[in-house]
Parts: structure tokens; C-alpha cells; sequence
């Protein structure tokens, strides 16, 4: 087995968590006088590949008053919201710690468990997903290993415990976890027995929630192998039911292909566009069946209203109309629809002239019309629509003429916005 690089003899190589700060303290409290408390799931799994972990999850042979009485006596603060399932929340110098009682699923429906209490680890370890999420670390830096977790950990496999499809039917929301597990650890590709499960399992998904589902969604997106998870999700028929609607797996694979050239960080939310946003309609769409936040759809309408102007290019906009595109949609959306673009086009992710068009976009002041309604009435024009009118006028004409800032060829713009104006006012309606 290669050997990975946070462990030693087996035993955590850095165990500074376990012998000093909020982690510690949590330990020392729980373990001890007959019970025994050990830290598990995704903090031991990254943990053990040396990488840093924030979100601790402790497992113990305590009972949940048991669990509140150590926790009040050490001084933290508790708080029971999960204890019907046996978690206690607590809180030590401000880190919440998710403390559960050992457990066995006696009951599941797909969305939810009926579990029993008990005091077996390996018992606790067989009831979780992965192999890979389901190691433990002892007080004092053991690891535990009852399923051959750190085996696949090292090979870059993500495997489901036991049967695939008694997990899958346990939670259906672990099809989406294995793809997003898939698309962070799976260096050389998507394990043979979960994706045929996920597969026949794939009408599941109808139960979930939407929240539930963008929160997968999102994270795979991100992840260092997304491009080609994705791909394969498209290809075994999942994107159309999540998205509700045609995909772009291709253009989103592009896309990451030019973050990773200009050395930028993954960007869930252009992702996300890049792989289901066409038209400003497509991301309505996705705001309600993915339950987006505002801001999140927001960008993508702006981005996609900016983008119909760049469908079927095979280059970046000239200086003009790169200056017009930054006027008319904000820095940000002119960005995003010009990276877009290129992965539309199917351009190279190191084409020199896009990224010009990108560093020119991200550096040059944005236009700003340098005229206001009052401008307008000063030369006459009436107040309300007639103003609106001019106003839209002078744009156009200013954006024509390369948005000039002499105060002569302003005065002309104006003068022509007017007349323009007063021509469409006397304009006698149809009947």
C-alpha cells in the first residue's frame, strides 16, 4: 500500500490537534472513567493524507447525558439540536464539536435512519457510506481501520462500504456523495461496483431535496477531478434530471481547462454556468430547481444576457466592443461571458487573445456615461419619458462614437440626442 503522508507506524504524524486546543480538551473530557471517544470521518481521512482539517466529529461509548454532563463539568457550552439522533453540540473556546453516541441503523427509508445505540466502533464504522469515511483516530493518534478505508485512500479509491445498493437505498443522497467524493479522491477514475449501483439507483434522486442537491452539486464542481466526473454523470443520464435541463459537460470542461491555465481558483458558480446556462432563461431555471441563492443566479442571468452577444465567436471582441460589452454588463458579467466564450468557442485554454481580453477587461476603468438626465433638460427637454428617451439616444450615439470624453464631441452627442428625441416625439402614433 503506498503510504500516506499524515501517517506513521500507524498513528497520526502530527498529533498537536490531540494534545493541546479545543480537540484536545474535547477528548480528554469524554474519554475515560469506562468510555472511550475517538475522532472520525472526514477529519481523519484528511488527517491522514496530511492535510489540514477544521470541522472535528467525535464518536463515543457514552451515553448523550453522559456526553452533557462531562461537557458541562469540563465548562463547555452545550447544544442538544441533534440529540434525538445522540448528538450533542458542543462548543469549546468557540469550535463547535459534533459528539455522538455509537449507533447501528436499525431502520432507513432512503432519506433518513431509525437508529440503536450501542458501544461496538466496527458496528459504527459498517453503518457509514464510504470506506474512506469511515477511519477513527484514538486520544492517543491510533488510527482504526475495520474496512479497508486507508487502502483505497491511498490508491485514490472511493468505495462504498459493504453492498453498494443497501448504502445507496439507506440515503439516496449518497449517489450525488459519490461522485463529489469521486471528484475529489478518485485520481484514476470512478469505482466499477458504485457507479453500476448509483446507476440502477439513479430515480432515488427524486426524493432529495433541492437543497440537498445543490450542496453536492456545488462541491463536485470544485473538486480537483470535477471535469471528468462530470462528464461521466452526464454520461450515465444524471444532469438533465438535476438540472432540468440540456448540459454542457463539454464547455465546463473547457472552462476549468482555462482556470487552471490562468492559475485561477475554481469558481463554483461560472462552473455551474459553464455547465447548465445558455440564455438568461436557463439560469431562472436553476434558481428554482437548484434553490440558489440571489446573488448566485443573479450572476449567471448577467453572465448569459452578456454571453447572447457572443454565441457562435471564434475570437474575443475587438477593443470597442470589449469596452462596450464592459459598459453594458459590469466588469464581472463582461468577464464571465468572455470566459465563457472561449470555452464555447473551443479556443485553447492558453489562447493569447482571450486572456489579453480578459487581463483588459479586468484592468480598464469601466465606462461610465458621462451625461445625466439633467443635461438633458437643460437643453430643453421635457421631464419623464421624453428624458428617457434623449438619455437612450445620447447612449447609443456615444457608444457608436468609441465613448469620447471631449467636452466638443459630447456637446455634438447631445445636440444630436436631442433632435433625435424631439423627431421620434412628433412622430404621429398608429391608429
Amino acid at each position: 500500500m503506498t503510504a500516506l503522508p499524515g501517517l506513521k507506524d500507524g498513528k497520526l504524524k502530527n498529533l498537536t490537534l490531540l494534545r493541546q486546543g479545543p480537540l484536545a480538551q474535547a477528548l480528554a473530557a469524554f474519554n475515560g472513567g469506562g468510555e472511550e471517544t475517538r475522532l472520525v470521518g472526514g477529519a481523519v481521512r484528511d488527517l491522514a493524507l496530511g492535510e489540514r482539517s477544521v470541522d472535528f466529529d467525535l464518536t463515543t461509548t457514552a451515553t448523550t447525558d453522559e456526553v452533557i454532563r462531562r461537557a458541562r463539568e469540563a465548562g463547555f457550552k452545550v447544544a442538544l439540536t441533534g440529540i434525538e439522533h445522540g448528538t450533542v453540540t458542543v462548543v469549546v473556546e468557540g469550535r463547535p464539536i459534533e459528539t455522538t453516541t455509537l449507533r447501528e441503523d436499525v431502520e432507513t427509508d432512503g432519506r433518513w435512519a431509525k437508529v440503536a445505540f450501542g458501544r461496538d466502533f466496527a458496528a459504527d464504522a459498517r453503518r457509514r457510506d464510504f470506506t474512506i469515511n469511515a477511519l477513527s483516530v484514538s486520544i492517543d493518534g491510533t488510527v482504526h481501520d475495520t474496512v479497508g478505508g486507508l487502502e483505497d485512500l491511498a490508491a485514490g479509491r472511493v468505495r462504498f462500504i459493504g453492498n453498494a445498493e443497501a448504502r445507496i437505498r439507506e440515503d439516496y443522497l449518497r449517489i450525488l456523495r459519490f461522485f463529489r467524493f469521486s471528484g475529489r479522491f478518485a485520481a484514476n477514475g470512478l469505482d466499477p461496483e458504485g457507479l453500476y449501483a448509483v446507476i440502477r439507483a439513479r430515480d432515488g434522486l427524486m426524493r432529495l431535496s433541492r437543497e440537498r442537491v445543490r450542496g453536492e452539486l456545488i462541491k463536485l464542481l470544485v473538486a480537483p477531478h470535477a471535469s471528468e466526473v462530470v462528464q461521466v454523470v452526464g454520461e450515465c443520464g444524471f444532469l438533465e434530471p438535476i438540472l432540468g435541463g440540456v448540459s454542457y459537460a463539454s464547455r465546463l470542461s473547457r472552462l476549468i481547462a482555462i482556470e487552471g491555465e490562468r492559475r485561477a481558483a475554481g469558481d463554483a458558480v461560472l462552473r455551474l454556468a459553464a455547465l447548465g446556462v445558455a440564455i438568461p432563461e436557463d439560469a431562472d431555471r436553476l434558481r428554482e430547481r437548484l434553490r440558489l441563492a440571489n446573488a448566485e443566479a443573479d450572476r449567471m442571468r448577467a453572465a448569459a444576457t452578456a454571453l447572447l452577444g457572443l454565441h457562435g465567436t471564434t475570437a474575443p471582441p475587438s477593443f470597442y466592443g470589449l469596452r462596450t460589452l464592459l459598459f453594458s454588463a459590469g466588469r464581472e458579467a463582461a468577464r464571465d461571458a468572455l470566459m465563457l466564450s472561449q470555452a464555447e468557442s473551443g479556443a485553447l485554454a492558453s489562447d493569447v487573445a482571450f486572456d489579453a481580453a480578459d487581463r483588459f477587461l479586468a484592468d480598464l476603468p469601466e465606462p461610465r456615461l458621462p451625461i445625466s438626465g439633467a443635461d438633458l433638460v437643460a437643453r430643453g427637454v421635457s421631464a419623464g419619458r421624453p428624458v428617457g428617451r434623449a438619455l437612450r439616444a445620447f447612449q447609443g450615439l456615444w457608444i457608436r462614437a468609441g465613448f469620447p470624453k471631449e467636452p466638443e464631441t459630447l456637446a455634438r452627442l447631445l445636440d444630436e440626442a436631442v433632435a433625435r428625441s424631439w423627431a421620434t416625439q412628433r412622430t404621429p402614433e398608429g391608429p
